[in-house]
């Protein structure tokens, strides 16, 4: 009894001190979290004027991250919802919807009435029920220059049959947070980790929730057993019976210093698991070790389920703390876990089956004086087993000197015997010689990329990578076949080193604030762009005179945005921070024109 009862205080405590921490942020955030939600208030008032959904074949979304990619339940299309954009200068946040048909390999950007306000690091998860339905929770907004976060913690619902957005307003939710994680297991959606981040402050959370579909109420779970420690961007996986789902890895940080912080990268896999009938069910975690070839440490991977409920993790990256200095080491390899095996393995392509059986028989044909090249060809092959890391040296328009690492891991597949990996890595080596006039593309290294799983084949777009001080945000798209394991496709191609980077001046404060509002002007920028504002919303704001510059705009029109601005802020808000939302929101309006 002493010892169950000292266990028990010491849970206790500990949920005590993270609501005390949790309070701490919520405190120091909400001043903060005003100015922003002006913003989103205008954002919405803009969108609400919207009354009828536009379809428009339109060309590939543009470079982001932290987006959504879900596969449509019962039609061979993905969705992709949301995400960022960074340019050195500005952020941008979307709340654009765009539908990809994977026959036709087309975009179609939907426009439908009363979005979710623009968001990034969000979850989306698709259920089949109503014709198919998208579920989105939760997810931030930032500031223009990227310092000051809004967590979301609304609920919404995208009904696919109908093409209409509701807000689902259920009270007992989690708290605001972003780089949570949301998976369908059975009639629930459970909700696990994510953060919390102020100025000054940060909170991660290990807490669960459950949102029943059937019910539309959110409860929070009390699992027993030792659960994962608070965290976010892990990957979580609902196992093929429906009893529970698998987490593994991670992201957290904690303050050493006042104005130091640590990261930790989590490589540790949890059970969450349930037992009893429905409306009895107790929820219980436990440790797993599981068995295989696991990844390196990491951050940033992207995540999907594969057939037979393989979970597949691709890319991410590990960073280096020095001091100051923060480096990182990017990838672009695959890993695949059994969940019913509880074993990791290496995803290797195989390369294009067709072709090697061409080259095999023109082997059996051959002369033998290419004997000795061949037995040299499988000694290197051999050799290269184990994991291979290759490093890239690009330069850029600019003279920046990119170097991406990549590891490559040896070609281990399960069930397979000596002779035939000597075989394949032959093969592959041919495929290397072949590769002059066939060049086999794969997606370069990166982080926060999306992914999703439909018929079999993975899916993945966007994501970023950087070098030194400069962020490359991604456009591209790959799709690979996970039962043949031979080749990535390439679907939409994107040459970063023609993008765009804006490097910070050393500016006075007067500029900076100039940026400030030109960063929130951006992002309803993309706000607009999405919902292609029809001429009858012009009307509504006072009209930009020709010739007009942005600067005498806002002067001639200060009291107008004053107003604006204080009936989304409210009588209590200072009357700098008003002016301040006030010249956003006008510059907003003068460069949609």
């Amino acid at each position: 009894m002493g010892k169950k009862g000292k266990k028990e205080k010491k849970v206790k405590g500990a949920d005590k001190t993270a609501a005390k921490m949790e309070k701490k942020v919520s405190k120091r955030s909400k001043r903060e979290e005003e100015d922003l939600e002006a913003l989103i208030a205008e954002f919405q008032n803009l969108d609400a004027k919207k009354t009828q959904v536009t379809e428009t074949t339109c060309p590939p979304p543009s470079a982001r991250l932290n987006a959504s990619l879900s596969a449509h339940p019962e039609k061979d299309e993905l969705i992709l919802f949301g995400g960022e954009f960074f340019n050195g200068k500005k952020t941008y946040l979307y709340n654009d919807l765009f539908f990809y048909s994977i026959k036709k390999n087309n975009w179609v950007k939907s426009d439908i009435p009363n979005p979710p306000p623009p968001r990034c690091s969000h979850q989306a998860v698709v259920v089949p029920q109503g014709g198919g339905q998208l579920w989105v929770f939760g997810g931030e907004f930032a500031s223009p220059n990227g310092e000051q976060f809004y967590h979301y913690k609304d609920l919404w619902v995208l009904h696919l049959a109908t093409h209409t957005w509701e807000n689902i307003k259920a009270p007992g939710g989690p708290s605001g947070r972003s780089g949570h994680r949301m998976v369908l297991s059975k009639r629930q959606l459970l909700v696990f980790g994510g953060f919390h981040e102020s100025t000054r402050d940060f909170i991660y959370y290990n807490d669960v929730y459950s949102f029943s579909l059937d019910t539309f109420s959110w409860s929070r779970l009390a699992p027993s057993g030792s659960a994962p420690t608070p965290r976010s961007a892990c990957q979580m996986t609902s196992t093929p019976d429906g009893t529970g789902v698998i987490i593994y890895g991670g992201y957290s940080k904690v303050r050493v210093k006042k104005d130091v912080e640590k990261g930790t990268i989590h490589s540790d896999m949890f059970l969450l698991k349930r037992e009893g009938k429905d409306g009895e069910e107790k929820w219980s975690w436990s440790r797993l070790s599981p068995s295989g070839s696991k990844p390196p440490p990491r951050s940033g991977f992207s995540l999907a389920v594969g057939p037979a409920g393989r979970a597949v993790l691709f890319g991410g990256v590990c960073d280096e703390e020095e001091e100051e200095m923060l480096e990182g080491d990017f990838y672009n390899d695959l890993y695949l876990y059994d969940t019913v095996k509880n074993r990791w393995f290496p995803g290797v392509l195989r390369g294009n089956k067709s072709e090697k059986k061409k080259r095999r028989r023109g082997k059996k044909a051959g002369a033998a004086e290419e004997g000795a090249e061949t037995k040299e060809e499988e000694e290197e092959a051999a050799a290269a087993r184990g994991p291979t890391e290759v490093v890239k040296e690009v330069v850029t328009e600019d003279g920046t000197v990119m170097t991406i690492k990549e590891v490559i891991p040896g070609p281990q597949e399960e069930g397979e015997d000596d002779d035939e990996e000597e075989e394949e890595e032959e093969e592959e080596e041919e495929e290397e010689d072949d590769s002059a006039s066939a060049p086999s593309a794969e997606p370069c290294p990166r982080s926060n990329a999306v992914a999703t799983v439909r018929q079999g084949k993975l899916y993945l777009y966007g994501g970023m990578f950087e070098v030194g001080d400069r962020q490359f945000t991604l456009s591209d798209f790959y799709c690979l076949d996970l039962h043949k394991m031979d080749r990535w496709e390439v679907l939409v191609e994107m040459d970063p080193k023609t993008q765009e980077w804006l490097e910070e001046s050393e500016s006075d404060d007067e500029e900076e604030e100039e940026e400030e509002a030109k960063g929130a002007e951006g992002e309803e920028e993309e706000s607009e762009e999405d919902s292609e504002d029809d001429e009858g919303e012009e009307e509504d704001h006072p009209a930009v005179q020709e010739g007009e510059t942005v600067t005498d705009y806002q002067i001639r029109t200060e009291q107008y945005w004053i107003k604006v601005a204080r009936a989304n802020m409210g009588p209590d808000a200072k009357d700098k921070k008003v002016a301040k939302v006030a010249a956003a929101m006008a510059k907003v309006f003068y460069e949609d024109q």
